[in-house]
């Protein structure tokens, strides 16, 4: 089958993988269309570490072929839409309703894949630039058929993470004020889920000014190329500012924006040995800065939760979909990904 694979040193659209059968607990499903993120991308030029060779892809949605014994919330055809939180469901974090703190689910990657007979691993436990995959359970979540699957599969990372960040993490309320550092695809996600957490001010900072329609579309009430102006529109600061870029630079010029008892929120990701600074001074104020893991999301609930936003037309995850590339054209989407020629780019089979 085919598949993206990095070995290290370059990446490559192969047509020789294999993925076992699942086990039980497991999932095995049929990728029909999976979102570019820059975290793929990340893995290619050593900003995430991770071992090698591995299939990547993390933002998937497909037809489930196959479940392993005691699986019965899924059954084969079920369309599901996929996360990356392979979390036990068994541990204290799981129990108190944090399963993207749960330790079982980060830094254990399996290997389902081979290829001439060498095992490969699996980038977040998903790998959904793969024609098939084998996931925990517990990251597959059912969703209507008449849902589009290249939109669907947007759901997995980019809506749980930016949208999550805005109601889960930060808890933005009726009438807030709200700042947004970059808007791709997180960053139109938190945008989004400002409006619909009823944000008052929305102000979207992109040096594209290309991006303004979009951002305006997704909820922005205001748009500027640079942080300089931002006083102008929020004179005392931002409620919340959420920086989605991943520039130590900007993560301190949100916590300066902030208003008394404001809160920075941390969505980009920086290199991993990356160091940030700020005044403590400011922090008295009652200010926060927040880091945040995939939305601080519970996947079975937010997954359904956003589906169902989406049917009433309060969710935008067409309008995300900027364009789609089959496998092959791996090597252009990442292309028009890393020149921000897309909000999302995605990949189908």
């Amino acid at each position: 089958m085919r598949g993206v694979v990095f070995d290290g040193k370059r990446v490559e659209v192969v047509d020789d993988l294999e993925v076992r059968d699942p086990g039980a607990g497991e999932v095995q499903v049929a990728i029909s269309a999976a979102g570019l993120c820059h975290s793929d991308l990340s893995v290619v030029d050593g900003t995430i570490p991770f071992p090698v060779p591995v299939v990547l892809g993390h933002e998937g949605a497909g037809v489930v072929e196959a479940v392993g014994v005691g699986v019965t919330h899924v059954a084969p055809g079920d369309h599901v839409a996929l996360s990356t939180l392979a979390n036990c469901g068994t541990c204290a974090e799981c129990d108190r309703g944090r399963p993207t703190m749960c330790r079982r689910a980060i830094g254990r990657p399996g290997q389902p894949f081979t290829r001439d007979g060498r095992p490969l691993y699996q980038f977040a436990a998903n790998s959904a630039f793969a024609e098939r995959t084998v996931v925990k359970a517990v990251q597959a979540v059912r969703i209507p058929k008449d849902i589009p699957l290249p939109s669907a599969a947007l759901i997995g990372c980019g809506v749980l993470t930016g949208v999550g960040a805005v109601l889960n993490r930060a808890k933005v309320d009726r009438g807030d004020s709200v700042l947004v550092i970059g808007t791709g695809g997180i960053g139109l996600n938190v945008i989004q889920g400002a409006r619909i957490a009823g944000a008052l001010r929305i102000v979207a900072v992109d040096a594209n000014p290309a991006k303004e329609k979009v951002a305006r579309s997704f909820g922005a009430t205001d748009f500027l190329t640079s942080t300089e102006r931002v006083r102008d529109i929020l004179p005392t600061g931002a409620d919340h500012a959420f920086e989605c870029v991943g520039r130590v630079e900007l993560i301190r010029q949100a916590v300066d924006l902030l208003d008394r008892h404001g809160q920075a929120v941390l969505l980009g990701v920086p290199p991993a040995t990356a160091e940030a600074s700020f005044l403590v001074s400011s922090m008295y104020l009652d200010k926060s800065i927040l880091g945040c893991r995939y939305g601080s999301s519970r996947p079975q609930r937010d997954i359904a939760l956003y589906a169902g936003l989406y049917r009433e037309g309060r969710l935008l995850l067409d309008e995300l979909v900027t364009q789609t590339y089959p496998v092959e054209e791996f090597e252009r989407a990442a292309a028009d990904a890393e020149a921000g020629k897309v909000a999302r780019g995605v990949i189908t089979f």
